[in-house]
């Protein structure tokens, strides 16, 4: 099955289940590791025919990037209105993947091509192309590096300006490997948030070692009724000196302020 195709409803029922198993809050499944819910602060309106792939705030808007062949974009809207400033489609056959902003540049990934897009951050307008090995899933910025994730149990460590490879970290989850790390959101604490694919859980990580220090579960977002009509889980932003972060997903109807909490 193609990683990023909407999940069935048979299997979305069955991810939930594993995902629900996963997320059994006793102290010997997870030793070592933090367990978080969501607690919901806001509920907010979230485009439905959206294929979130990357979720990012800068300054006063939010950035969106979205994916599948032919209907990938990079959109700008204010972040308390949620009226759309600018979007700019990527040209087919690119698939967008994740997205963040490196000074007056917003990088967007692709998944399978092998390109990451540099945009103008005031026109979103693109830059310049350059190629990578491997896919991209997930990207977000540190104050003097980009990370990113490519579905394996690895973040690779960029350079924000030629976007080159400085080096990379093994992510790991009770001292097992830890992959299928998706949309990532870099934090004001210096740690890294990622969603896992196909499940309800978002993973806290520290960059410097690779270790996974808290699972936080994010599932019962969406009614029954919703999950139907949705795809899995994927875009997180924090809310600039807070401790509070925007969450949705593809195809989505609402995006979350939530906080995590024990």
């Amino acid at each position: 099955m193609t990683r990023h195709r909407p999940l069935s409803a048979a299997l979305a029922a069955a991810v939930l289940a594993l995902s629900g198993c996963a997320a059994d809050p006793s102290p010997t499944a997870t030793d070592g590791v933090e367990r978080l819910r969501v607690e919901v602060l806001r509920t907010l309106p979230h485009d439905p025919t959206a294929f979130t792939q990357g979720l990012e705030i800068a300054g006063d808007e939010l950035l969106e990037g979205t994916g599948l062949s032919g209907r990938s974009y990079l959109s700008a809207r204010d972040l308390d209105t949620g009226v759309e400033r600018v979007r700019v489609p990527l040209p087919a056959p690119l698939f967008g993947e994740g997205v963040t902003v490196a000074g007056d540049t917003v990088w967007q990934l692709t998944w399978r091509d092998g390109i990451a897009v540099a945009h103008e951050k005031d026109t979103l307008a693109e830059r310049l192309r350059v190629r990578y090995d491997g896919e991209g899933w997930g990207l977000c910025a540190q104050p003097d590096r980009l990370v990113m994730s490519d579905g394996t149990d690895t973040l690779t460590f960029r350079d924000p300006v030629s976007f080159d490879a400085r080096g990379s970290v093994p992510v790991t989850r009770d001292g097992a490997p830890q992959s299928m790390l998706n949309e990532l959101e870099c934090a004001s604490d210096g740690s890294v948030y990622a969603n896992v694919w196909q499940t309800d859980e978002i993973v806290r990580i520290d960059p410097e070692t690779g270790r996974v220090t808290a699972v936080i579960d994010a599932a019962g977002l969406l009614t029954e009724d919703e999950r139907r009509s949705a795809d899995v889980l994927n875009g997180i932003a924090q809310l600039p000196g807070t401790d509070r972060f925007l969450v949705t997903g593809k195809f989505f109807p609402h995006m979350f302020e939530v906080r995590f909490v024990p």
